[in-house]
This record gives C-alpha cells, structure tokens and sequence, in this order.
C-alpha cells in the first residue's frame, strides 16, 4: 500500500511539473509551484481517503470546492477585462489530474495532462489566428461621434442631412445635439452620436466627406470608442 501511494503521488508531481512548466514559461500567476501543489495535493486527500477506506467521491468533490476558491484568487479584474480565467481552469483541471493520480486511474491521468497542455498551446496559437482575422464576422459594435462646425443659419440644413444620412446607412442613430461656439462669426457645433460595426467604419468617412463639402460647413471631425462585443 505504501509503494502504490509513493507511485500515485510521484504520478501526480510528475503531471502537475509537466503543467506547470508550461505556466511559468508564460509567466502566469499560478506557475510550477503553484501547479504541481494543487495536483499533488488533490492527490493527497483523495490518497487519504482511499487509505482510510471513506468516500473517495465525497472527498474529489471537497477537492473540486477548495480549488474552485483557489482559482478565485487568480482572477482580476483590469479597466473593464477579465484576467486570469485560463490560469484558474489550468488549476482545477490539475486538481482533476491529482484525482486520477490519487486513484490509480494513470492512463487518464496523463490523458488529462496532454489535453491541458494543448489547450493552453496549440488552441492558444488557434484563438490568436482568429482573433487577428477581419472582424466582419465578429458580433461587435462601436460608438461614433461626429461633430459638424457650420453656420447658425444652416443648423437645420446640416441635420436634415445628417438624419438623412444616418437612416440610410448601416449606423443605429443614437442622439443629435446642436450648442452654439465662441467667437465671430456666430458658429454652431453639431454633434451625432451612432453606433455600428466596425467593418462599417467607411461609411461615416463618406458622411463626413460629404458634409465638409457643404458650403456653411467650417470643420468636421468624427471620433470612435474602443469597440465591445453585442450583448446576446
């Protein structure tokens, strides 16, 4: 009993290194150390178990709870992004590789481990081509502000064309303001807010191109925020 548990417990170092290794080399919050501790020491409690001849599965499903607070702890929350939600699945898949160690199950042990890594490698180099492919395809969405300088007496003009233009196009219309500017002569400043996929970008350049051609029109300029993903 004593070797089978040494081998068990080797087992779940050995796949719990093999993990690790490829977390520290990426610099993540929880590397080698932190890896090859969550795997030996699920295997540890289910080893106790099993040598006290309890519930193996009432105690894999405590180890799945204590890792579950662990991998808590290594997620952040950055301006708005979440951080470190793969570094927290990479520990609760080798609290499940220390399981199987703990259990004598080695061949899924090791399945486990090779799955993991390529996860966190061949499907990472997967997700990076897809997310450097066009965006055409992506359900994502900005907002565009585009501010219109021209005179008081062409205020009305300048937003018939612009809700002309904006209905027309492929924008979601959000407001229209208008606020006088400073100075002489009496200027009058314009501002649409609308929203769009990105891919449909061009279509508000043409907008601007066409108002700056307008003879009362003195300045215009458009600005856009970072683009976010449509809510389902």
């Amino acid at each position: 009993m004593t070797l089978e548990f040494v081998w068990r417990l080797l087992a779940a170092f050995a796949c719990g290194v093999a993990i690790g290794i490829e977390r520290q080399m990426r610099q993540r919050t929880a590397g080698l150390r932190t890896i090859t501790l969550v795997a030996s020491g699920a295997c540890l409690f289910v080893s106790l178990g099993m040598l006290l001849g309890t519930g193996v599965t009432q105690i894999a499903a405590y180890v799945v709870s204590g890792v579950g607070f662990l991998g808590g702890g290594v997620i952040m929350r950055d301006q708005g992004s979440i951080q470190g939600i793969n570094t927290a699945a990479t520990l609760w898949c080798a609290a499940a590789v220390g399981v199987l160690c703990g259990t004598g199950f080695y061949g899924p042990a090791i399945a486990g481990t090779l799955v993991v890594l390529a996860s966190n490698t061949v499907l990472r180099e997967v997700s990076r081509a897809i997310n450097s492919a066009p965006m055409k395809n992506a359900d994502m969405v900005r907002e565009y502000q585009l501010q219109i300088v021209c005179r008081t007496e062409d205020e009305v003009h300048i937003r018939a064309v612009l809700s002309n233009a904006m209905h027309s196009a492929p924008l979601q219309f959000q407001s229209l303001t208008s606020r006088d500017c400073e100075g002489e002569p009496p200027r009058l400043e314009v501002t649409a807010k609308c929203r769009s996929h990105p891919k449909d970008q061009a279509r508000l350049e043409q907008i601007a191109s066409r108002l700056s051609m307008e003879i009362g029109v003195s300045s215009v300029s458009w600005s856009a925020n970072e683009a976010e993903l449509t809510p389902e």
